[in-house]
């Protein structure tokens, strides 16, 4: 028993420091902002662990660290991200059977995501650049480049009722073929040693991530279309924050591009993570918002119904009880680039009883309507998500 207690130390120290930085976190204000701490303390703990103990560099394989129970770095809610570990020097093959998600895409990074730098994009691209067969089936090598850490992969859904999802590998041929290391002491001491700095690492860099970007901006504006940070070669985003009162919403107007497979628009919290986005509407794609005859698109974000009580609009981004937190827009898988004037958003702050007078063509849902999406909305996540 002493000898377990022993191993495990190291990470329970860990979970008590990480406790500590989120029980103290600046932003938080309420309760629920407390409770959702330690409800993403507990992401951070799995995550840490699977970092740890999936892993294996002589065994490669895509693992999914980041989904709805395990929310860090203003997660996707449209996307499903799959990461392997990897070996200077060393050849990967990746194989896999294209699915019918709005993109697919590949990313090399150097490096690691810290409370002080960002990690470093070696390599960029999507499946357009792959020789894909017939029946959806592909095959790439790669040879980690000097400082190649992590190959990340982004299955990215536009229409969450219709896409689905492909199939996707990773290995060492040079190592294919033989038996994991035995278990032994030092092993798995090791093991848990990575999993206590990650998780600390990842609560103290997504703390503070956000203010390199995000909050360097005036609050209730977005940036205009710009390269995302560490982003891919055909990815644009706008980026901002929020802050309202409960009687207060954001009309955030903006067009529908039609030269790119996937356009979405997110709410996310202080904690740097998307918000509920099964039961609750927090997200939405080109796909799922309702675009006006003059083809933008216009979302209110806010609290309360921007429609009323008892009734609903489809482009309501609801904030869950957050006061404030991040707001992002994405473009990928573009054809051409964008422009403020042309494609960029813009943001207005108004009182919530003026909402209506904002949109041409306001049409409220019946409560009904709206619980018929949310609906939709937990299928599709049933579905389509990994966990």
């Amino acid at each position: 028993m002493s000898e377990a207690l022993g191993l495990t130390q190291v990470l329970q120290e860990s979970i008590a420091e990480a406790e500590e930085l989120v029980a103290n976190a600046p932003f938080i204000r309420t309760e629920q902002d407390r409770l959702e701490g330690y409800d993403y303390l507990s992401g951070r703990i799995r995550m840490a662990m699977q970092m740890a103990f999936d892993y294996d560099l002589d065994r490669p394989l895509f693992v999914n660290p980041t989904h709805q129970f395990s929310r860090q770095g203003l997660d996707n809610p449209d996307a499903v991200y799959l990461n392997a570990f990897l070996r200077e020097g060393v050849e990967y093959v990746v194989r896999g059977r294209r699915g019918s998600s709005a993109d697919l895409s590949f990313q090399v990074m150097g490096g690691a995501y810290t409370a002080d730098s960002a990690a470093t994009s070696l390599l960029a691209f999507d499946d357009r650049e792959l020789d894909i067969a017939a029946d959806g089936t592909f095959e790439f090598t790669y040879v980690a480049e000097p400082g190649a850490k992590t190959m990340i992969v982004r299955e990215v859904f536009n229409d969450w009722d219709t896409e689905e999802r492909g199939l996707l590998t990773i290995e060492r041929p040079d190592t294919l073929g033989q038996p994991a290391r035995a278990l032994t002491h030092d092993l798995l001491r090791k093991k848990y040693e990575v999993a206590a700095r990650s998780l600390v690492g990842s609560i103290q860099t997504w703390f503070a991530f956000p203010h390199f970007f995000q909050y360097k901006e005036p609050v209730n504006t977005l940036t205009a279309p710009q390269s995302t940070p560490g982003g891919l070669a055909s990815q644009r985003s706008s980026i901002g924050h929020y802050e309202l009162a409960e009687d207060e919403a954001l009309v955030v107007s903006v067009p529908e591009c039609t030269d790119c497979s996937y356009q979405g628009i997110q709410i996310g919290s202080d904690w740097y993570a998307s918000t509920d986005y099964e039961t609750h509407q927090t997200s939405l794609t080109k796909a799922q918002a309702v675009t006006d005859p003059d083809g933008v698109m216009r979302f209110v974000v806010s609290e309360r119904s921007p429609a009323g009580e008892g009734r609903a609009i489809a482009n309501w981004l609801e904030t869950t009880g957050h006061r404030t937190g991040s707001m992002m827009l994405r473009w990928q898988r573009l054809e051409r680039d964008l422009t403020q004037d042309a494609d960029g958003p813009t943001v207005e702050r108004v009182r919530l009883a003026d909402v209506p007078d904002l949109l041409p063509h306001f049409t409220p849902l019946s409560t009904e309507e709206y619980a018929e999406r949310i609906a939709a909305r937990q299928r599709s996540v049933a579905r389509r998500m990994l966990s």
